[in-house]
């Protein structure tokens, strides 16, 4: 793999099964953890507090209009963050290729929640999320689910098991699972969001 990070290894990185993380130096590692924590979409189901949250219409949410201003967000969330300055600056050029996406949720006019991801073939790459009140995340995650279910996608990809993941639902399977429901669904041609370019697997250079 590369040690230099560029917007075209990434998505090559993804399409085999890796992904990027940065050390507390700075240094890139890639990773392919077995087992894999993934979303099962058409099992999701909100828990009833949160569906209480959403009915009552608690956060605006907004798809792409903040994409930078989520990373920064979620870099800043934990001490010794993963989202280098190098990780930062090629997943906005993947934002602006049209593979990166946000979901957030705004109150008051103020960003207060959100997550950011690629979206590639048919399945979508979750990063990372954040939140500064109470379920901003959650329902963030829950649009999300409901577009990708929407739009024929077949994979959330949450790569690395916590235990937050799995109170939200979250399941882990092994890499040799993972790989094989990958391999199947990059060749989905899905779109997360129309008003963004237009992107194409660059299948030779794989």
């Amino acid at each position: 793999m590369s040690r230099r990070l560029s917007a075209s290894v990434v998505i090559q990185a993804y399409c085999v099964g890796y992904f990027p993380m940065a050390d507390h130096r700075g240094r890139i590692h890639w990773l392919s953890p077995d087992p894999r924590c993934v979303f099962d979409l058409e099992k999701f189901r909100p828990s009833r507090s949160l569906r209480q949250t959403i009915r009552r219409g608690a956060f605006e949410v907004r798809v792409n209009t903040a994409f930078e201003k989520v990373m920064q967000a979620c870099a800043t969330r934990v001490e010794g963050t993963w989202i280098s300055h190098d990780i930062h600056r090629v997943y906005t050029r993947l934002f602006h290729e049209g593979w990166g996406h946000s979901v957030e949720t705004w109150a008051d006019g103020e960003l207060v929640g959100g997550l950011y991801g690629l979206a590639i073939g048919g399945a979508f790459f979750g990063e990372s999320m954040f939140h500064r009140r109470t379920d901003a995340s959650k329902v963030a995650l829950a649009y999300l689910v409901e577009r990708l279910n929407q739009r024929g996608f077949a994979m959330l990809d949450s790569q690395m098991t916590t235990d937050h993941l799995l109170r939200l639902g979250a399941i882990e399977i092994s890499k040799t699972e993972y790989l094989e429901r990958l391999a199947d669904v990059l060749t989905l041609k899905c779109r997360f969001d129309e008003t963004r370019p237009q992107v194409e697997l660059p299948w030779d250079e794989l």
